[in-house]
Parts: C-alpha cells; structure tokens; sequence
C-alpha cells in the first residue's frame, strides 16, 4: 500500500489509545517536516526502515539496532531496523518487515502496519528512505540475528527518549547539528534521532529540554 492510499483510508481501528496521536500527526506531515534532506528528482537507492513501536514492561517502546562497527556507512550507530528496497520486495512495507526480520529476527506477522511517512533522502549511503510505521501486536523474541551488520537490538522505552535528561544536541565536524537521545548506552543520533525527534514534536509529545548541552562525534 503506498502512503497516498493510508492518508486516505480509515487507519486500522486496533491500535492502542496512546498512538492516537502518532496517527494524526503522520497525516499531515510534510518531508520538510522531518528532514532537510529531501530526495532528489532521479536516482538514489530506494530502502525501507521500521519505526516499530511495542508495550513493553515500561510502557510504549521503540525498536532499535546498533549497527556493526564494520558497516561501510553508519558503522556503530543506533538505527531502525531496515535496509534496501530489493526486486522481489513487493514494496516498502515488504521490505521493511523483512529487513527487520533478518537483523532482530522478530515476526513479521505480530507487526500491524499502520503508516509511513513522506520519503527522506540519506545524503551519506544514496538512499531514499521510506520510513514505515507499525505496532508490535503479538511481540516476538528478538536478538542480534546478522552479527555482521547488527551489534545489539534493543527496545527503547518511548518515556527514556522523552526525558529531557537524556536529550542532546549532536555536532559533527561536518557541520551537522541536531538532535540527539543518550539512552541505553547508545547516542541516538543523525537520520534515527531526527526523525524520532520530530516525530514525538508531531506527535505533541516532546518536552522542553536545552539543546546547550551538546555531544561531539566523529563517525
């Protein structure tokens, strides 16, 4: 299903209460609205990622890798499982459910696709992402299932992302400066920790933190 259909059909009616307002929000959202990198006219190598969200023994969580320190781009960074759109994809949401299978090896049948949003373009590895949205109805056990492009899988309590203790501003000598989520031992950051960001803005969930406290990375 493309996103044009899901802004216009009646969103899955099974969905728990507190991700009303994750629903409402993604029917509005612009690309500009999550990133500045949006995608370009022609090329570009379509992906997928999951944005799944659980209920954990904390309460709603987020599911998130860390990718392998011998990955070719993003090596070691926190990311939504996900990946390359291939030939045999149906489509994005195929491809994303089967992605995130592979790494965490979870079930794709618990996951209720409920979204996606507008597609993002990734200036560092050439792809244009679509970010699809789920709810984990009937969870799975889940682990490192590729070592060679997944360290760790973790689920996030969305209440551990939302604290202003725990949120940063990241620089990169790039000139890159944005949003981040220390939590976990991991530095939620770039691609993953914007648009987690902008979605819990969206949302109407943030809280106001102090983006003076700034963390400095390399990779």
């Amino acid at each position: 299903m493309t996103r044009e259909a899901w802004l216009v059909e009646p969103m899955l009616p099974d969905l728990p209460a507190w991700l009303s307002d994750i629903v409402t929000a993604v029917r509005s959202l612009k690309p500009e609205d999550l990133s500045r990198f949006l995608p370009p006219a022609e090329g570009g190598r379509a992906g997928a990622v999951l944005i799944l969200f659980g209920a954990g023994e904390r309460g709603p969580d987020v599911l998130l890798i860390q990718r392998a320190s011998t990955m070719r781009s993003h090596a070691g960074q926190p990311a939504f499982p996900g990946g390359a759109i291939d030939p045999d994809d149906e489509d994005a949401v195929a491809a994303a459910l089967r992605e995130a299978q592979e790494e965490t090896g979870l079930s794709p049948d618990g996951v209720v696709v409920f979204g996606a949003l507008p597609d993002l373009w990734l200036p560092p590895s050439g792809f244009v992402v679509t970010p699809i949205l789920g709810w984990w109805d009937s969870p799975s056990p889940i682990h490192a299932a590729d070592p060679a492009e997944v360290a760790e899988v973790h689920r996030v309590p969305v209440e551990i992302l939302l604290d202003p203790a725990n949120r940063v501003e990241v620089v990169h000598p790039s000139g890159y400066v944005g949003p981040g989520f220390d939590t976990h031992g991991m530095l939620v950051w770039g691609f993953t920790g914007g648009l987690l960001s902008r979605l819990f803005d969206a949302a109407g969930w943030t809280r106001p933190w102090q983006p003076a406290r700034q963390v400095s990375v390399v990779g």
